[in-house]
């Protein structure tokens, strides 16, 4: 859950059946061959190899309930360093806010959470995107408002974008009401689910707690040295690609939001993209964003030595395949 500790001034939470017994030995291909543990040698077949994933038994896979004959249109040729960003639209913002929760949760008021919704607003209309906050929502009412969002027709769009700011613990958010698998905010946007965003950004920013580890920081102090270590053919994408997932702790901490001025992770977004969303792309910004939180931001709770001067970085998992930028509309 996010604590809800103050700033200070200067912004410094069955078995399987190819299983081998313990006392049992396998000494060599052709005998883990011969009980049936491989296939085929050097995993391909007799005419040549072949790509196969790495689990037991893994063969045609499980494939989804789609046929392997879906189609989308392509929004930009294969070998494009850049996502199409010059639809007609920029796409839809949806902003799940949650402040206050069912009382049999037993989990405190989110204070601060209002500064970062209007924030996010503000922000998110600032880079073209049309902007939807929902306050308080049910699980169920959550799970109605994307279903509808991945049913609209999105082909003139460049993106979708969607915002929950909440509690959390490790793999499960809050609704107002219950908790929820983070992938339920998602899993409608892949492409077979949502055709017309097939190779467009999809990207979700998650301001919540992802367990009650602290981050006790290091001191990094100087040393006398520094080291350093195209064309328009169809083709085929994963129905997973073009993702980008921030949250704004790693998992198993805490993430910290001041009950003013709101979240370290959303106050850092914010004044990053206001200042160059425009032009630098999504990533580059995201690595930013990632240091702010981490440098500028320290907790600050003198009378309670367990939560004093603590520090949270976010963490940012990519699929996306090429660069986000935000040029602005004409």
């Amino acid at each position: 859950m996010v604590h809800t500790l103050s700033l200070n001034s200067n912004g410094s939470s069955e078995v399987d059946s190819n299983e081998i017994r313990e006392d049992e030995e396998i000494t060599s291909l052709e005998e883990a061959e011969a009980r049936g543990f491989l296939t085929a040698k050097n995993g391909g077949s007799e005419n040549g190899a072949e790509d196969q994933g790495d689990a037991w038994g893994f063969g045609g896979g499980r494939a989804s309930n789609a046929t392997s004959q879906n189609v989308a249109a392509m929004p930009v040729e294969k070998d494009s360093e850049m996502y199409n960003m010059n639809h007609k639209r920029r796409g839809l913002a949806i902003v799940f806010n949650h402040k206050c929760f069912d009382p049999r949760l037993g989990l405190k008021t989110r204070n601060g959470t209002d500064a970062d919704r209007d924030n996010l607003r503000g922000t998110l209309r600032h880079l073209d995107f049309e902007v939807k906050v929902y306050d308080d929502q049910r699980f169920q009412d959550m799970e109605r408002i994307l279903e509808e969002a991945a049913k609209q027709n999105h082909s003139d769009a460049d993106c979708i974008l969607v915002a929950v700011l909440s509690h959390g613990e490790l793999g499960i958010l809050y609704a107002s009401d219950q908790p929820y698998k983070p992938d339920r905010l998602w899993s409608h946007f892949n492409a077979e689910k949502c055709p017309t965003l097939a190779g467009k950004p999809k990207l979700f920013f998650v301001q919540a707690c992802q367990g009650d580890q602290l981050d006790q920081g290091v001191h990094l102090r100087k040393v006398a040295y520094t080291e350093h270590d195209a064309n328009a053919t169809s083709y085929k994408i994963p129905s997973h690609a073009d993702f980008l997932i921030a949250y704004s702790t790693i998992p198993g901490f805490y993430s910290w939001r001041n009950t003013t001025a709101g979240s370290w992770f959303v106050q850092s977004l914010c004044h990053v993209l206001q200042r160059t969303g425009h032009t630098r792309d999504l990533l580059s910004n995201m690595t930013r964003v990632a240091r702010k939180v981490a440098f500028d931001f320290q907790s600050n709770t003198p009378g309670d030595y367990v939560m004093h001067e603590k520090k949270q970085i976010p963490c940012i998992t990519s699929m996306l395949t090429r660069d986000v930028y935000f040029h602005r509309k004409m």
